[in-house]
């Protein structure tokens, strides 16, 4: 049962961290936000793990494999995002660069780990992309009309965190296969940690005001982000092609946007509605388990 839920309780929970980025933007400079979320999340995990008496990795090199993990898949992924978002990157060339990593994670994994794609995943992740591009096609005419000056340094940063959390995956899935999850997930927020402090010493003034909404936003991330949905994450790395995670990616501009109509007002577009259908789609053709004897 908890197989089949947690996909969608994934796509959930990950998705609230757009929302809670918007809240915290007001409240902390995006790196020194980030750098609070994982020392709490490494500290909560170690906790949990020393409670459940999980089993800690037995040769130094499985240490490194989960710190250096955690260095693409947490701390470079989301220092990016966050960064490039609080330089005014747009929403929508952001959802356009996330979801290029289900491709990408498709087109490398072969090379990384030797996962095959049926005919039909290979699909399902052509229109998934396509489906993504329509929902957001609103804001991409936008782009046109605006334009990106001044903004060039902040996208390239944000490509580099999607090749990041690409690679960070990948990793995952070849060196940390076993091994006790809430162990590996500990360090990973360690290897996390280890990148961000430096990053928001560099480049922030360190702001956090400590208001009431700043620290339940605080609270959500580490407990309904760092913790539920990056367990499932790494739970859903282990027990399936890494393609198929990854293609859950393509849900959460669609989601967010869902959310946003109910928390903010936002409009739901016809693009939104359509791209969304599309995308849940493209979603389920990767997702599909493939016929007996069926080679990509």
């Amino acid at each position: 049962m908890l197989d089949r839920l947690a996909p969608a309780v994934f796509v959930l929970l990950w998705s609230t961290g757009w929302i809670v980025a918007k809240f915290a933007a007001q409240h902390a400079d995006p790196l020194t936000f980030l750098a609070g979320r994982h020392g709490l999340a490494a500290i909560a995990f170690f906790a949990v793990a020393v409670v459940a008496r999980a089993k800690w990795p037995k040769s130094i090199g499985q240490y490194a494999h989960s710190l250096i993990s955690g260095v693409f898949l947490h701390g470079l992924y989301l220092a990016g995002v966050w960064y490039a978002i609080g330089q005014g990157v747009p929403a929508g060339l952001s959802g356009i660069i996330a979801g290029m990593q289900p491709l990408l994670t498709a087109m490398v994994a072969p090379f990384f780990i030797t996962e095959r794609l049926t005919m039909l995943q290979k699909a399902g992740l052509a229109i998934g992309f396509a489906g993504i591009l329509i929902a957001i096609s609103p804001q991409i005419l936008d782009l046109f009309e605006v334009g990106l000056s001044g903004l060039g340094f902040p996208v390239i940063i944000n490509l580099i965190s999607m090749g990041s959390v690409t690679y960070g995956t990948l990793y995952q899935k070849r060196y940390l296969q076993e091994g006790d999850l809430l162990s590996i997930a500990s360090l990973q927020f360690v290897g996390a940690l280890i990148v961000t402090i430096p990053l928001a010493l560099l480049l922030e003034d360190l702001r956090f005001d400590w208001t009431q909404e700043a620290v339940l936003a605080m609270a959500w991330s580490v407990f309904g982000l760092s913790m539920g949905a990056v367990a499932l994450l790494l739970r859903l790395i282990r027990r399936g092609q890494v393609s198929r995670a990854a293609s859950l990616i393509y849900l959460m501009p669609p989601v967010v946007a869902i959310e946003a109509v109910i928390l903010f007002g936002e409009p739901l577009t016809w693009p939104m509605i359509i791209g969304t259908v599309i995308v849940v789609t493209g979603v389920y053709m990767v997702n599909r388990k493939a016929r007996a004897g069926t080679v990509g």
